[in-house]
């Protein structure tokens, strides 16, 4: 039996393994480890075992995951999603679904301090769902909002999966951050558009709230204050170049933890339970990359990622059809597992695929792939992969976000708020649309920073 061969039955039993629930990280390093030693020996895959680890933990770009983590968890129990929704409710919850679009720019507002679309979900359901209650909202439109609000944490500014994306394929955070802003906002506003419509068929499922009196527009702005100057302070400072994302991430969570603690809502166990926290985060985290990356040796030495690449550019398939197929997959792959192990398992497969149709590095010709370069292209494409990565966290069966808020709303059925994310689905299927028509959506604000 030829490598690539083998390096393809190791995917299927890869494949089967985690159909079986074993945990992503234990399977990748299963498959990688046996793999290595059938193809090379056991004493190349002790030596790597030796050294892998600390080269892959030790990359500088990777410390920005446990801080962007851990100011997350500081944001959740410091109170800035009440004090979110209380501002968004105030502003927006006097229109009809008013309370719904509440919903979704809270969660896109704390997405700006957390970076995590399970969090976001969690916390923000929360905190939303007894209002949406209280104004008697479908229980498919308040559980499918909220799951949907959910997934603007792994694309807004600052995500943790962004940045594991950006050091898989090698691209600078920054840029990718910078990237990412222009989409975000534009989902943002799909949704509330996609609220507005729901309400305007159906009327009793959004009812209007309240008109809030002048001096709860004020109060309700002074409350946002702390979320603007943390989001100010890391992302403006990143993106203007004061700070580097792990400093900028630093910076960002004495901030949130100098606030939460001001206003009495973190203290001794609060900290302690968010470092904990943290620290499990990360070590999952990272136990998945080092499943990641001896998986990556394996299939490489194999020959399965350049067996795919070859076999794509020589298919006779315009370079746009062959991406078309590859966010496909994506959206496949995100009904079986959650959107880190995808990012780590696909992108390695994914990403030589579209350097190869692209015409190799550096190419810029008009004629050739896509007609920019390689660094414009991963850019583009990891935007591309984080939004249909986000549709797998809405998508049957596993849908984790519609699993988070269920256990939230334990009296709505699961079918009811997967019947309620369906409109927020269509609506991120024409953003992918509108980005794969126009990339200098996604690419405008990098250069125009010199990101």
């Amino acid at each position: 039996m030829d490598a690539l061969m083998i390096g393809f039955l190791g995917l299927g039993v890869l494949v089967l393994l985690i159909g079986l629930r074993m945990p992503i990280a234990y399977s990748m390093i299963l498959v990688g480890g046996v793999g290595v030693t059938i193809l090379n020996g056991p004493s190349i895959f002790f030596s790597q075992l030796k050294t892998l680890a600390y080269g892959q933990f030790s990359i500088y770009d990777l410390s920005v995951v446990p801080m962007f983590v851990l100011m997350g968890n500081f944001s959740t129990k410091a109170g800035l999603s009440r004090a979110l929704f209380r501002a968004a409710s105030v502003w927006l919850g006097w229109m009809r679904g008013g309370v719904a679009m509440a919903a979704i720019a809270a969660c896109a507002g704390f997405g700006a301090v957390c970076g995590s679309s399970l969090a976001t979900a969690s916390t923000m359901g929360q905190v939303a769902l007894p209002e949406l209650k209280r104004y008697n909202y479908s229980n498919a439109l308040g559980t499918g909002t909220l799951a949907a609000g959910g997934v603007l944490g792994i694309l807004i500014p600052p995500s943790v999966v962004l940045v594991i994306y950006a050091v898989i394929v090698e691209a600078n955070i920054v840029t990718m951050f910078m990237a990412a802003m222009i989409p975000g906002i534009i989902a943002v506003l799909l949704f509330l558009v996609t609220i507005a419509i729901y309400v305007r068929i159906n009327p009793n499922a959004g009812p209007a709230g309240e008109l809030a009196d002048r001096a709860e527009f004020i109060s309700s702005l002074v409350d946002v204050i702390p979320v603007v100057l943390v989001f100010g302070l890391v992302i403006g400072g990143i993106y203007g170049g004061f700070f580097n994302p792990t400093p900028a991430a630093a910076v960002g969570c004495v901030l949130v933890w100098l606030y939460g603690a001001a206003r009495g809502f973190i203290k001794v166990k609060e900290t302690r339970d968010a470092l904990l926290e943290t620290a499990q985060t990360t070590g999952m985290i990272y136990l998945i990359l080092l499943g990641a990356e001896m998986l990556k040796i394996f299939m490489s030495r194999g020959g399965v990622p350049q067996a795919v690449a070859e076999w794509m550019a020589n298919s006779g398939l315009a370079p746009m059809t062959i991406l078309v197929i590859l966010l496909a997959a994506l959206i496949f792959l995100g009904m079986l597992m959650d959107s880190l192990s995808m990012i780590l398992l696909a992108i390695p497969f994914f990403w030589p695929v579209l350097v190869e149709i692209n015409g190799g590095d550096y190419v810029m010709a008009a004629e050739a792939g896509f007609g920019m370069t390689s660094e414009d292209l991963k850019v583009w494409f990891g935007v591309l992969a984080l939004i249909v990565v986000e549709l797998g966290l809405i998508t049957p069966p596993v849908g984790m976000n519609v699993f988070v808020i269920s256990a939230i709303a334990k009296d709505v059925p699961m079918r009811e708020t997967f019947a309620g994310v369906m409109p927020f689905f269509l609506a991120e299927l024409v953003r992918v649309a509108i980005l794969l028509a126009f990339p200098a959506l996604t690419l405008w604000l990098p250069t125009y920073l010199g990101g």
